[in-house]
């Protein structure tokens, strides 16, 4: 480490192969032997509001004043100098910057040898912003789920209840009728205890697929075969296949999944005919030719303000029911594939929904 200059080069000046400190993501704050701040990059400026110029040269503590959240001076609390001579570092903890505004600080002390002088203290900050993101998502799928859970419990709770206690006070039809509100009832609480483990895996990156081939034609023939056994008339529904397709290896659980949903959204959601178009495309992010399919109906559609927050966790459009788990779900579950998929506004007027699947044929069949 170079002793302090003009203010880019000293922050520049960091050990490493060619590294600029200002091409970090993070805040890089280091001070030398004596305490003072000879690397005070980009991202630290911003997060602290602080000047270069203002830091490079000064005392760590002045250049970087810290309060732990009782409001104690961190670094006489930790004294990184004349503390223990085991000591390595401190591990990332939440502490504040004048008026009240919290980072994420960790630090690393530098030492010759492990119980010798610290020679440099490195420290590293973050903002805490996406993590407080992170935090509001996690109350708010809580609240939504402790939501979501009370009805369908209380009806299962009350109506078992209620048989124990009086059974033969109950005609039979009377009998099946609350059976029935207890099994939908119950069918929905696993559709959502379904939704929530999908969306951990989603999150977590650990989503399994289990590639077989898919003729994604039949697929979408059989959830049209479902909806009109559910009573919709088939006039409501138009497919379109232009081949030849491209032979798709996926999981056919998921793509059932993803299917079932744009399907049962524009049934409920739109109006009039419900168009589905399969069609050869240009796979994403590769040469090679994928299956596009298309789900648009003649609805009043989703409003333009609302195109960019479809996918996101809890959306819901005017009148529409569920979770707002689902269209979530269902852009995880393409990404997975390594798809795409996208909304806008269908040729009738109403939602249109198209994903592309890559063809994705193991490497042993290539």
């Amino acid at each position: 480490m170079s002793s302090p200059g003009p203010a880019h080069t000293a922050a520049a000046r960091v050990d490493g192969p060619g590294i600029d400190p200002d091409d970090l993501p993070d805040g890089l704050v280091v001070a030398d032997e004596n305490g003072r701040v000879v690397c005070f990059n980009a991202a630290a400026a911003r997060i602290t509001a602080t000047p270069r110029s203002q830091a490079l040269g000064r005392p760590l503590a002045v250049a970087l004043p810290l309060e732990d959240l009782k409001g104690k001076r961190w670094w006489a609390l930790t004294d990184p100098y004349g503390g223990l001579a085991t000591r390595g570092g401190q591990p990332e903890r939440n502490l504040l910057l004048p008026g009240g505004r919290e980072v994420l600080v960790s630090a690393r002390y530098v030492r010759e040898h492990p119980t010798g002088p610290v020679r440099r203290v490195v420290v590293s900050l973050r903002g805490t912003e996406a993590r407080r993101r992170t935090e509001r998502s996690h109350a708010e799928l809580i609240a939504t789920v402790a939501h979501e859970l009370r009805s369908p419990l209380t009806s299962v709770k009350g109506f078992t209840a209620t048989l124990l206690a009086k059974w033969e006070r109950f005609t039979d039809d009377q009998k099946r009728l609350m059976l029935e509100t207890v099994d939908a009832d119950a069918g929905r609480v696993t559709r959502l205890i379904a939704e929530l483990l999908d969306i951990s895996r989603i999150d977590s990156g650990r989503l399994e697929l289990r590639r077989q081939p898919v003729d994604i034609a039949a697929a979408v023939a059989r959830h049209i075969q479902a909806l009109m056994a559910a009573g919709q008339s088939p006039d409501r529904f138009r497919v379109r296949a232009r081949g030849p397709l491209p032979d798709l290896w996926a999981d056919p659980d998921k793509i059932d999944q993803v299917l079932g949903n744009l399907l049962e959204n524009a049934v409920r959601h739109g109006e009039g005919t419900v168009t589905i178009d399969i069609a050869p495309a240009p796979a994403p992010g590769c040469d090679e030719t994928g299956t596009a399919v298309t789900v648009s109906d003649e609805g009043p559609g989703i409003p333009e303000e609302s195109m960019g927050r479809v996918f996101t966790r809890f959306w819901r459009g005017s009148k529409r029911g569920g979770t707002g788990l689902g269209l979530y779900i269902v852009k995880g579950i393409v990404e997975a594939h390594g798809g795409t998929i996208t909304v806008d506004r269908g040729p009738g007027g109403g939602a249109e929904f198209r994903f592309i699947l890559p063809v994705s044929a193991p490497a042993y069949l290539g």
